[in-house]
């Protein structure tokens, strides 16, 4: 059965006039995360480096404007460029050139975390390659903040990105990830959400249960809950808006033979005590802590 929870309880955004820290940054390329939603998830921190880079690098430069408007943080004739996949390559020389500068350059990606399906990672790897030091302001995460109100298991997470936008591709997509033992998440576009979640019940089965975050930490938040065919029967026909982020929990393991464990164990105990050998083999076999450390003690015992 889904469940479905909206808060919709995003507080108000008010105009902020408190001035920040305006220091002298040392030289180097600063990647600042972003509010997915809520203005004031904004790092303190994050606020400081956009008030003291000597060049401003954003995604989408009307966005960041406005977030600098909000938290008033003034220009004061600094320079403002867009960066993005479609001038990547002809920007990325004048950042560089101000880094070899011994300048600071913040990079802003439109919402989130830079790098994160953000053209920021081309632009981290030439830094790099140059020399530059590269720095990161972390903060809000669409992963992130959807895998904590998922309810799935967060131990071990993958993830993949935006599915393939055609049926054929995204299906083979999905079936060479199918058995990944972690929590699988994705972004996807609204318009492509229902189809998604069918292709996700045909190639990795329907009972998987899976969650829906729409719209995370915005007016309109909603996250929705159950398998994976549920989900799926739940927004046919449904026309939906905002971002989407799309959580499948991990495949079942097939429970290990004995012997199969026995030996996994006898590898392990040569060079482990009992307990990391028993949880080892535990999670890489998928069966009981308790019976694989029972079995350890006994093969220890014999020795």
């Amino acid at each position: 059965m889904t469940e479905t929870t909206q808060t919709g309880g995003t507080l108000p955004v008010a105009q902020h006039s408190a001035a920040h820290a305006v220091v002298r940054l040392p030289p180097g390329l600063y990647f600042v995360a972003t509010p997915i939603g809520a203005a004031r998830d904004i790092t303190l921190r994050g606020l400081d480096i956009l008030a003291s880079a000597d060049l401003l690098a954003a995604e989408d430069t009307r966005t960041l404007r406005h977030l600098l408007d909000i938290h008033g943080v003034a220009l004061s004739g600094r320079p403002l460029i867009a960066y993005h996949d479609h001038n990547g390559a002809a920007v990325r020389p004048r950042i560089l050139r101000a880094l070899a500068e011994g300048k600071s350059v913040a990079y802003a990606s439109e919402a989130g975390t830079p790098l994160v399906a953000d053209p920021g990672f081309q632009l981290g790897r030439a830094a790099l390659a140059a020399g530059a030091p590269v720095f990161a302001a972390p903060g809000p995460s669409a992963v992130l903040a959807a895998l904590t109100v998922s309810g799935l298991p967060s131990d071990r997470f993958l993830f993949a990105g935006f599915p393939p936008a055609t049926k054929a591709a995204r299906k083979s997509w999905l079936t060479a990830i199918k058995d990944v033992q972690a929590t699988l998440i994705f972004y996807e576009s609204p318009k492509r959400v229902c189809q998604l979640l069918i292709d996700l019940a045909q190639c990795l089965g329907g009972e998987r249960q899976a969650v829906v975050a729409r719209e995370l930490t915005k007016r309109f938040e909603e996250v929705r809950r159950g398998t994976v065919s549920e989900l799926a029967a739940g927004f046919s026909g449904q026309s939906v808006k905002g971002e989407i982020v799309v959580l499948v929990d991990r495949a079942a393991m097939a429970p290990a033979g004995l012997d199969e464990v026995e030996a996994a164990l006898r590898d392990r105990l040569a060079r482990m005590r009992v307990k990391e050998a028993a949880t080892e083999v535990a999670e890489a076999l998928g069966v009981p802590r308790r019976d694989v450390y029972q079995m350890a003690l006994r093969l220890e015992a014999e020795e």
